[in-house]
């Protein structure tokens, strides 16, 4: 079965996303301050560099392979399932950063627990979405 043209585009913001930060969580764990140093910001700063270089020219490539880029419903219904379980997925990262902020001093912890539970939101919407792009829902 040919993936379509969203599902390309779903496994390119996946690997992507999986790629860029998890080198930038592997680079900057274990914490060895409690405060965020300027060279944690450089490392966050490349890693969004990257994930927005990979995903235009991912999405540029796509684009020029595969011209049918048209959606229906049964597409934009998929999206909404997939934002459904993101924004739970993020409610709960949110409460766990906001516990943390009050529990741990410095904002170390905070921050990355904040920023990786965001990434998390975003792999869980993109896996949902793939998920329910296979099984044909």
């Amino acid at each position: 079965m040919a993936l379509s043209f969203q599902e390309k585009s779903l496994w390119l913001i996946l690997v992507s996303l999986v790629v860029c930060f998890g080198s930038y969580f592997a680079m900057v764990f274990p914490p060895d301050a409690t405060y965020i140093r300027p060279e944690q910001v450089v490392l966050f700063a490349v890693a969004v560099v990257c994930l927005v270089v990979l995903q235009i020219v991912g999405h540029a490539v796509i684009a020029i392979l595969d011209r049918r880029t048209t959606t229906d419903e049964r597409d934009q219904l998929i999206a909404l399932k997939g934002s459904r379980n993101s924004g739970l997925v993020l409610a709960t990262g949110v409460a766990c950063s906001l516990w943390l902020a009050v529990i741990t001093s410095g904002n170390f912890l905070f921050t990355h627990v904040l920023l990786a539970f965001w990434v998390l939101a975003e792999v869980v919407g993109i896996a949902t979405q793939l998920y329910l792009h296979r099984r044909g829902a």
